[in-house]
């Protein structure tokens, strides 16, 4: 079928009562766990996972991405009242969003960025739908190089991207990479049946979940720094009624930055990078260098919010691309969708189209529901958002600690998933505090499997040759394109140590001017 008639089909199957109601909860407790500090969609996704392998494989997918979605706008709400953002792709709404919020445009704001997310998911979700028969053709061509290049080399941009801190080596940015793909190999080799790091137990047999892994790297590494820095609840503004209504001014400056910031996040959301972050920032930055008036960027411009919240929801829906299409997550969130559907026995990739229909347009059409719930819902309960962010740290933190547990108990009804959750955030927190991303590793953890699998299929295809890794043209891009990035993130990074060091030299030269004895 055609992309519209395989959408009145998805619309057909969303509407069932079951559907229905998993896409409408799945945007309301995104939006929560994106406003309620010490949560996130990695977290939240996690908690909610084993509810997915009670129901169908639509209403497990529904779920996280649902969440995923609701936890960007819920994200940017904290940063526009408290100047405090809730994920990282929500720091740009800081820039504008805050300035605003102390001029008193707080509601304006609010129903900028829900506006601003409801149109770029649906222009979103129009080029999903464009884009995907020629995704799926060309994917169906793809061998073992193709998707060892993906994910391998995916995976190692991601994590050069977003894997530690500014200014750091490569050993420390894959880091967490390593140590995910390390995790991988916990459980019983494919190929030879070997069970391999196991130390005899039988409950290793299976390998780590993903869920308390995520849960204890996110979730409970969140609540020890929280608990660590002792932060009282925040001091929220009050949000009437009538300022949630947008001056015309704001609404004519808002329409252009949607259109560019939608196209831009769907683009950014094909790649294996951390997509809904950069997307923002560059949207902002695309923003204030065609703006008239780039002076009044970081004092409440509404094209300085309204751009990159619209690249931040469109770079949600834009990753779907990958995973559905290819099989593929690169982001954190979404490897819990894969797992959601492969525990399922349902594979996601070039097939699924044709193999399960009902699955692939169910989603799509229920995202398009979820986005419409958020528009309709969040825009009259932002009162509602306000005061769950008063909720105190003493309730909030027992309350994710046991649903953190009984998430990750559910899953086998095992105690080693909770002991691994706890191991997990530990190691999360020390990594935290240290300045690595935490992306890679839970990534890692999902696409090793693959990684090995599709090594060693190539391997045997080529007989042990390893330039049959880059012998497609498909493969030869990907490849070059990893080369390129690496090598351009370490010219910036050579860059920018050297800078830090003249700043830092030019400062003590000038306080030791400042300390010279006067004759």
């Amino acid at each position: 079928m055609n992309p519209i008639e395989g959408l009145i089909y998805g619309l057909g199957m969303s509407l069932t009562p079951e559907i229905l109601i998993a896409a409408v909860v799945a945007a309301l407790v995104g939006t929560l766990i994106g406003v309620l500090p010490g949560l996130g969609p990695v977290a939240g996704a996690s908690l909610v996972l084993p509810l997915t392998f009670v129901y169908e494989p639509a209403i497990g997918i529904i779920l996280i991405a649902g969440i995923y979605i609701g936890a960007q706008y819920g994200g940017s709400t904290t940063s526009i009242l408290l100047n405090i953002p809730g994920e990282a792709s929500a720091i740009p709404a800081t820039f504008d969003g805050y300035p605003m919020t102390k001029k008193g445009r707080a509601g304006a704001a609010l129903v900028i960025v829900a506006v601003g997310a409801f149109i770029a998911s649906t222009i979103a979700l129009a080029l999903l739908l464009l884009s995907a028969p020629f995704v799926t053709g060309l994917a169906i061509s793809f061998g073992p190089p193709e998707y060892f290049a993906l994910t391998a080399g995916g995976l190692f941009l991601l994590a050069r991207i977003s894997g530690a801190r500014a200014g750091a080596g490569i050993g420390v940015s894959l880091l967490p990479m390593l140590i995910g793909l390390a995790m991988a190999t916990v459980g019983t080799e494919p190929t030879q049946n070997v069970q391999r790091f196991t130390f005899g137990s039988l409950d290793l047999t299976l390998g780590l979940q993903l869920a308390p892994v995520a849960v204890g790297l996110y979730g409970i590494s969140e609540i020890m720094i929280m608990l660590e820095e002792r932060i009282r609840g925040p001091k929220v503004p009050k949000v009437r009624i009538k300022e949630l209504v947008p001056s015309r001014a704001e609404w004519r400056e808002s329409l252009a930055p949607w259109g560019r910031g939608s196209i831009l996040g769907f683009v950014f959301g094909l790649l294996p990078i951390p997509s809904a972050t950069m997307s923002a920032f560059a949207s902002y930055r695309m923003e204030q260098a065609i703006s008239k008036h780039p002076e009044r960027f970081g004092k409440g411009a509404v094209p300085g919010l309204a751009g990159p919240e619209a690249a931040n929801a469109a770079a949600a829906v834009g990753s779907m691309v990958p995973v559905l299409m290819l099989g593929l997550p690169f982001s954190a969130t979404l490897a819990l969708a894969v797992s959601a559907m492969t525990v399922q026995g349902i594979q996601p990739g070039p097939l699924l189209m044709e193999q399960h229909p009902d699955i692939f347009w169910t989603v799509i059409a229920a995202l398009l529901i979820a986005n419409v719930a958020l528009l309709i819902l969040n825009v009259p309960l932002a009162g509602v958002w306000v005061r769950v962010l008063q909720t105190p740290r003493h309730i909030l933190v027992p309350v994710i600690v046991i649903l953190a547990m009984i998430g990750s108990y559910s899953l086998n009804g095992n105690m080693l998933d909770v002991y691994v959750m706890v191991a997990m955030g530990l190691v999360g927190y020390v990594m935290r505090k240290m300045g690595f991303g935490l992306a890679a590793l839970l990534v890692g953890l999902v696409l090793g499997p693959l990684i090995e699998k599709y090594f060693i299929q190539g391997m045997l295809i080529s007989g042990g040759a390893t330039s049959y890794f880059v012998s497609t043209p498909v493969s030869a891009i990907v490849w070059g394109l990893v080369v390129f990035f690496t090598v351009f993130s370490g010219i910036q990074a050579i860059r920018g140590a050297r800078k830090a060091r003249r700043d830092r030299a030019e400062l003590s030269a000038t306080t030791a001017r400042d300390h010279e004895p006067v004759a």
